[in-house]
């Protein structure tokens, strides 16, 4: 987890920014810090001759995306300065020791993310604090369009990531994937906790299985099965979270399609918009 690809939308970022300089902490890692500035703008006003773009309001809301890139790169810049971050060229990048990395991309930030996140090992997004927003879509790029694991932040930044991780396990392959791609922090950990619900499990490995393959590999896992007791699995999995006392969950995400978790609910649609710890999550 040496690169992680940071998203800074606007001024506002400093928990995102916190939470990625804390992961990358754990492997003397590069923080690239990404705004995605879009020209494409869909306002358009009607009239009797029809539709028409407005070029003044094009204009202002150029203005106004450049002024957001503006405010990122500031924050992004004294936020790294003020922890004693360099901010280098990538060629010039220090062989030891954390150090982060600015870098301005054309278009939408989701579909940015979706595509450059390909090449780092981990995507810093914040926590979407509302469904059917730009953070959502680009969680949601980040997880169906990079095949990287993605971390995302919650709203107020942890101390330590990784110290005591719980893995929301329900045997599927998305699990799988998460768990493997998590593997170096899973490593490093202190503890490990794999928890499944009960009669939310489905065809696989048991949540015991689990921990075992992981112990094999000198991680100290343990597992636990707990019954849903009329809760659905996602407020089941951050409760066990909150009794383990632990700083990072692994979630497989969306193991049932997203039109059905959009309809329906869903463990993944649970855990995204209530988090309150750093998740791990891949697809």
């Amino acid at each position: 987890m040496r690169t992680l690809l940071t998203v800074v939308g606007d001024g506002t970022a400093t928990p995102v920014l916190e939470t990625a300089l804390v992961a990358a902490r754990k492997f003397d890692g590069r923080v690239i810090g990404l705004n995605a500035l879009t020209t494409e703008y869909a306002v358009v006003f009607g009239g009797e001759m029809g539709f028409s773009v407005s070029s003044e309001v094009d204009r202002t809301l150029e203005r106004e995306g450049h002024d957001r890139r503006m405010a990122a790169r500031a924050l992004f810049e004294s936020f790294m300065r003020s922890r004693n971050v360099p901010v280098t060229a990538d060629e010039s990048a220090p062989a030891q020791g954390v150090s982060a990395e600015w870098r301005e991309e054309s278009g939408r930030q989701n579909a940015v993310v979706g595509s450059l996140g390909r090449v780092f090992d981990l995507i810093v997004v914040e926590r979407p604090a509302k469904l059917a927003s730009l953070a959502e879509a680009t969680l949601e790029d980040a997880l169906f369009e990079s095949g990287r694991p993605v971390l995302m932040a919650p709203p107020v930044a942890p101390k330590t990531i990784g110290e005591r991780v719980v893995i929301a396990w329900n045997g599927s392959t998305e699990s799988a994937r998460t768990v493997a791609m998590a593997t170096p922090y899973l490593a490093l950990a202190q503890s490990v906790l794999v928890v499944s619900i009960q009669d939310q499990m489905q065809p696989g490995p048991l949540a015991e299985d689990m921990a075992a393959a992981l112990r094999r590999r000198g991680i100290a896992a343990t597992s636990r099965v707990v019954p849903a007791a009329g809760r659905q699995a996602g407020e089941a999995f951050l409760a066990e979270a909150k009794a383990f006392n632990c700083d990072l969950m692994v979630k497989g995400a969306y193991t049932q399609s997203r039109l059905r978790q959009m309809i329906f609910g869903g463990a993944t649609r649970h855990i995204i918009m209530e988090a309150d710890i750093p998740v791990i999550l891949a697809h």
